[in-house]
Formats: C-alpha cells, sequence, structure tokens
C-alpha cells in the first residue's frame, strides 16, 4: 500500500542470456525487452487494501454494465490489491467478480469503522511504515529500509506465514493462469529495494506474482528471493504505460502519497510523466462520499461491499464520458 520511486524496472525470469556475471545470481529482464513499448490503451490497477481492490473491481463492473469494457487492455498493470483486480479480471467477468463481493458475508465480529482510528495491526502498520518514511533519505533508500524492516520481521517469525498467504491469494483467483494478454505485476526485491515486474513469461505463477505484490508486512519468498509490496515503488505505477496512447488509471487512493512530494511518487507526478511522453490519461479515484472506505480503513473486510457499491456507481457514472477516450 506504499509508494516508492521510478527507478529501472526488471522482470524476473530463469533465463541468463544477455546478462552480466554479477546478474546470474538474480537473473531479471527489463521488461521493455517482451513487454511492446507502444500500444493503444494501457489500464492501470493501483494499490488500496482489501476495499481498494473491491473498489477497483466495482469501478470497472460499473463501466462494463454501461457499456464500457475496459478488461481489453493492450497492456494491464496491476499493483499490490490491484494485481489482485488484474489476475481476477484476467479469470472471470466484472459482473461476476462483482457479484462475489457483494454475496461474500463478512467475517463474524467484523464492522465499519468510519471516523474511528485504526486498530491493531494495521495501526500497527501504519506507525512502523510511517517510522520508516520519515527516517529515509530518499525513495531508493525507503524501500531498501522496507525491505530490512520485513526481513527482520520473518527472522522473528514461526515461518508459517509464506504457506498460508499463498493459499489466501489463490483463494482468491478464479484462475491460477497467467492470461494471455499483457499483464504486469509489481513487486520490489526485499534484499536490494530494487522494483521487479512479473509478466507470463517470467516462469513465476500468477498466484506467486500476486502474493510478492501484495506482501505489505513479511516478504514473500520466490525461488532464492524475497519480495515486497510493489506499492513502494508507487501506489500506481502507471509511468510504466509510457508509450501508450491512451491510459486509464484507477487509484483507490485517489492519487495520494504518503511520502515527501519532492520524491515524486504522487500519481499526478505519474501523469505528468506520461503525457510528456505523449499518453492522453484519464484517472479515476473515490468520490467524497466513500473517501472513508480506504486509507486507515483499507483492510477492514466488512467494508467491502460498500466499496464495491460505490465504485459501481461512479465507473456507471463516468461511462459515457469515458467512452469517446477509450475506443
Amino acid at each position: 500500500m506504499n509508494t516508492t520511486p521510478s527507478a529501472p524496472l526488471h522482470s524476473v525470469s530463469t533465463t541468463v542470456r544477455h546478462l552480466s556475471t554479477s546478474d546470474q545470481d538474480h537473473p531479471q529482464i527489463d521488461a521493455t525487452v517482451r513487454i511492446p513499448a507502444t500500444g493503444a490503451r494501457a489500464l492501470v490497477l493501483g494499490g488500496g487494501g482489501s476495499t481498494g481492490n473491491a473498489w477497483l473491481i466495482g469501478v470497472v463492473a460499473g463501466l462494463f454494465e454501461a457499456g464500457l469494457d475496459v478488461t481489453a487492455a493492450d497492456l494491464t498493470i496491476g499493483t499490490s490489491a490491484g494485481s489482485t483486480a488484474a489476475a481476477q479480471l484476467a479469470g472471470a467477468t466484472p459482473t461476476e467478480l462483482l457479484s462475489a463481493i457483494l454475496n461474500t458475508a463478512p467475517p463474524a465480529g467484523a464492522g465499519p469503522r468510519r471516523g474511528r482510528a485504526p486498530a491493531g495491526p494495521v495501526a500497527s502498520h501504519l506507525e512502523r511504515t510511517a517510522a520508516i518514511i520519515a527516517a529515509s533519505d530518499d525513495a531508493a533508500d525507503m524501500r531498501r529500509r522496507m525491505g530490512a524492516a520485513a526481513l527482520e520481521m520473518e527472522a522473528a517469525s514461526d515461518g508459517s506465514w509464506q504457506a498460508q498467504w499463498r493459499a489466501t491469494v489463490a483463494s482468491r483467483l478464479p484462475s491460477q493462469h497467467w492470461p494471455e494478454r499483457a499483464v504486469l505485476v509489481t513487486a520490489v526485491d526485499a534484499r536490494t529495494g530494487e522494483p521487479v515486474v512479473f509478466d507470463r513469461r517470467s516462469e513465476v505463477e500468477l498466484v506467486d506474482a500476486v502474493a510478492a505484490s501484495c506482501a505489505g508486512g513479511l516478504p514473500y519468498r520466490i525461488g532464492d528471493h524475497q519480495y515486497i509490496d510493489g506499492g513502494y515503488r508507487r501506489n500506481e505505477n502507471a509511468d510504466l504505460a509510457a508509450g501508450y496512447r491512451r491510459v486509464l488509471v484507477l487509484s483507490p487512493f485517489g492519487g495520494r502519497t504518503r511520502h515527501p512530494l519532492d520524491w515524486g511518487l504522487q500519481l499526478a507526478a505519474q501523469v505528468d510523466e506520461l503525457r510528456a511522453r505523449g499518453s492522453k490519461v484519464e484517472t479515476i479515484g473515490p468520490d467524497s462520499g466513500s473517501e472513508h472506505l480506504f486509507g486507515a480503513n483499507a483492510m477492514d473486510p466488512s467494508l467491502r461491499p460498500a466499496a464495491a457499491r460505490a465504485g459501481y456507481a461512479h465507473g456507471g457514472a463516468l461511462a459515457a464520458h469515458l467512452a469517446e477516450f477509450w475506443r
């Protein structure tokens, strides 16, 4: 759920051709080697926790049922909760996904927390990451510190989280297979702080890529490497769509950032970068009536139906405006 800067992005692969000796211990290939640098349409799904995922599905479903299908984008970029949404939309229709959210009963004891401070693990996470941000010299330093903190927490854990988290993520995905169309899932290497992108040629299973992208606390291991939330690069990572003619960005956090503005992680900076490269960009964030569903309340599962409904209404209302832009 946090953001990181626009740094060189790599894609995990077992291929070692064209790599330097130092790189062969951690084979990585820049995503642009495999993903077309230009295209007609890109869909960007930003991070935002459990409610953010529901809101994203709601927006896409609202657009879909109003006659605008954005799931057919030439490129989809998913970060954290947005990576889950990207994978879900690759395996089911927006209408099916929305229905699943609305028909799922919240856990016993869960309830809305509007106007109340976050409690328990969420509050601890916010306090811990806020302290790391405050102590960091810049965004790259912040990413390294976030990774080091995650590795430290893992060392103190009983080791059971990895399997539990993988099972949780797998249960959310209608399909365990990468789609044929271009989907990028972002993460950050916990040991180096370097951004990483996974795609269907990375020889990483879809569930593992999504689990890594959503690893906001403990790091998620894939092979010999461990990864943390892709939002530590940037919460939307919309700049990865540079070169695409039309870019639609869905941001559950409304483009806000917890980081110093001079780090350039905010969505406005990403949009400026895209437009400087010739892209036309439209952004969608929650309206003022639903902002309380995100931020400190982003991990409250009882708010998922409300977030999905808010997104659905917002998407439906914007469909006519976006139709000419997208088509």
